[in-house]
């Protein structure tokens, strides 16, 4: 049997994958959580080998979890499973460690054997997004970049910015002039909300 455990903040999207899951005659769901964060104390405490991961989920992020994961040293394997189809995410993902990545709306029998494959120790990817990966390119931003534009998202000044990050004005003025010019926005809430919608952040 192929242990797997479900980890997705909203519990009908985990009990219907859940129920899908649990059809498969080789397939066994040990364990489910709701926040990123449980993972991995749910995984050293059953054991699972492959681990379904949301994207957004409160706690730890998806994408955190996977690398949490491999940074523990723990054999479990990492299936994305999300609504959110973004490349950015894929890349991001696909560097943390995970082994697979397909979105949410996967017919069943696929996601089964998107299971069997990453147990197996195979890679498995969402070919659309694998394909708009390749086309978007790699991230451009730098990490500061990034945390930058995360605290631009709710429209922060550049001096409650410099607060929350401990940088200097100036210097949060420089990573955003860099980072609008990357995203070819016009303000900076543009340039974080691209950089959203394409999975960098």
């Amino acid at each position: 049997m192929i242990r797997v455990l479900l980890a997705d903040d909203q519990a009908l999207v985990r009990g219907a994958l859940a129920a899908l899951l649990d059809l498969e005659r080789d397939i066994e769901v040990v364990a489910q959580v709701g926040r990123g964060d449980e993972v991995v104390a749910a995984v050293r405490h059953t054991s699972p080998d492959v681990c379904l991961l949301d994207i957004e989920m409160p706690g730890l992020d998806g994408i955190a979890v996977a690398a949490a994961l491999r940074e523990a040293g723990l054999p479990t394997r990492s299936l994305m499973v999300t609504t959110f189809g973004r490349p950015g995410y894929l890349r991001r993902a696909m560097d943390a460690g995970a082994s697979g990545f397909v979105v949410k709306d996967t017919p069943a029998d696929e996601l089964a054997e998107a299971v069997r494959r990453v147990h197996a120790g195979l890679r498995v990817v969402d070919p659309t997004l694998a394909t708009e990966s390749l086309i978007g390119g790699p991230n451009p931003l730098t990490d500061r970049e990034r945390d930058v534009l995360r605290e631009a998202l709710d429209g922060a000044t550049v001096q409650r910015i410099a607060g929350r990050l401990y940088l200097s004005p100036g210097t949060v003025r420089n990573y955003l002039s860099s980072a609008i010019g990357k995203t070819g926005a016009d303000t900076r809430v543009e340039a974080a909300r691209a950089a959203e919608e394409n999975g960098w952040l």
